[in-house]
Order: C-alpha cells, then structure tokens, then sequence
C-alpha cells in the first residue's frame, strides 16, 4: 500500500509485528530508513479476556521492531496510548508522570514502551490518545465520531460517559506531527495531543452538530455502562516537551469536512 512516494505501508495480513524473521525480511525487501509502528491490540474490553495475544502484540512486537531496526541502522517511531495511566489526577498527564495502566490494555502498551526503550534507547515513543480519522483503526464506521453518527441516524439511544475526559486528536494532525518530530531526531517518549480535554458525551454532541445531525446525547456514568475494562477518568495528556497539537474542535471540523466529501464522491 503506497502512502505518499517513497513510502509503503504494510498491513496486518501483509505483516505481524510478532513475526521477528518477517520483520527482518521486510527490511530487506524495502530498507526503510524510518520505520512507523502503528501496530496495536486496542480492543480494550476484550483485551482482559485475551491478555497473551494483547501483550504479543502490544509488548513483543514493539520490542521486535526495536530489535530489527538497531540491527539495520533505521529510526523507529512508536505510538502508545493515555492508558497508561490510572487517571486519578486531577490535571492531564505529562510525560514524567509515573504510569500506573488499569487494564490489560494498558499494562501491555506500558510495557512495550519500557521493552522497546531497553532494546532501542533512541526510538520515539509517541502517546496519543482518543484517535479519529480515516484510515486504519480510525476508518469511516470504527472511529467514534462514525459511530455515533452511524447510531443516531439508526434512531439508536445515545448513551455516553460523561465522567471520562480525553483529548480528541485528528490522525492527521498527529501523523504530521509524528513525521516532523521524526526528522527532528526527536528520541523518548512524548505526549502528542490535541489542544483540549472533554468528556465522551461533549465529544459526541460536538460530532452531531458539525455534521448537522440532530440527536440527543444521554451522559451516563463508567459504572452504567458495566464494561469490562476499567478506563482512566481523566485520560487528558500535555506535554513538558512539545506544543500540542491545534484544538481539538478544529480537527474535528476538518474532519467533518473530509468525510461530507469522500461522501458525495462515493454517491
């Protein structure tokens, strides 16, 4: 899959970051001077039941990738997450912050960050958090902006956690901020976010109303919902090191933008 000339991105089906000898064969096949992991086990309800496959993934393969490209010589730039953290403070996270994961999820993306900083102390580990776009993991429908369109306009109820806040950030403005800060040499873990925090609920009405759809949002509790994950209350991260990202609402909008036109391209 050609992203931009000079670029190839390589799928799940195409490649695991589980399979160490594949990796090293990749790197023959196209010698990439810098290499993004966007690999991730991120269904994080699931990941409680399914802990050797989540740390495979999020803990072996990060320490795989570190291992091959200090072999070969290449810049490695690794993307984690905000639950790191238990979410108890009552300010957003820094990067000094000690990380304390609820779940699963989070305790295999921690320790794929400490794996791979061991085998590779100048990789760059980017922690990011509430993604939405339009490709990958964030494509149309699986993003939750998509989702609670694609609810509302089914008349489904709109139940969302409004005591859980985050920072929404535009993959496109983090995949821009990832590739600068990469030529920069920038090495270490870094929190790259939107400007902002909100809760889920404010989230999702934000969504609604930049798509002019018009639906009631219902702010329910973490504990009403009964998943099986536990998640961070106050998920929001800022950064000692760099400038976050523009506001939230402003991705937001861009996106809303781009999804009307692929929209009546498709039609």
């Amino acid at each position: 899959m050609r992203l931009v000339p000079g670029a190839v991105g390589l799928s799940h089906g195409e490649l695991s970051v589980t399979d160490l000898p594949g990796l090293d064969r990749a790197w023959l096949d196209h010698r990439p001077r810098l290499v993004f992991n966007c690999a991730a086990y991120n269904a994080v309800d699931a990941a409680e039941d399914d802990s050797g496959q989540a740390f495979k993934v999020n803990s072996d393969g990060p320490a795989n990738l570190g291992a091959v490209c200090r072999r070969h010589g290449a810049q490695l730039v690794h993307f984690s997450t905000n639950f790191v953290f238990d979410g108890a403070s009552d300010r957003p996270y820094v990067e000094s912050d000690a990380a304390n994961p609820l779940g699963v999820y989070g305790k295999s993306k921690l320790e794929g960050e400490t794996r791979l900083l061991t085998v590779m102390p100048d990789a760059l580990v980017i922690r990011s958090a509430a993604l939405f776009g339009d490709l990958g993991p964030s494509a149309p429908g699986r993003s939750f902006p998509d989702r609670i369109l694609r609810r509302a306009r089914e008349g489904e109820t709109l139940k969302v956690v409004s005591d859980q806040t985050v920072n929404p950030t535009y993959v496109g403005d983090l995949a821009l901020a990832a590739v600068t800060l990469a030529e920069q040499h920038v090495i270490g873990v870094l929190h790259v976010v939107a400007e902002g925090c909100c809760a889920w609920d404010e989230f999702a009405r934000a969504t609604l109303a930049e798509c002019g759809v018009e639906a009631h949002v219902e702010a329910v509790k973490s504990a009403d919902l009964a998943s099986p994950a536990r998640r961070p209350r106050n998920g929001c991260l800022a950064s000692a090191r760099t400038l976050a990202l523009r506001p939230w609402r402003e991705g937001l909008h861009d996106w809303a933008l781009r999804r009307g036109h692929d929209q009546r391209l498709m039609a």
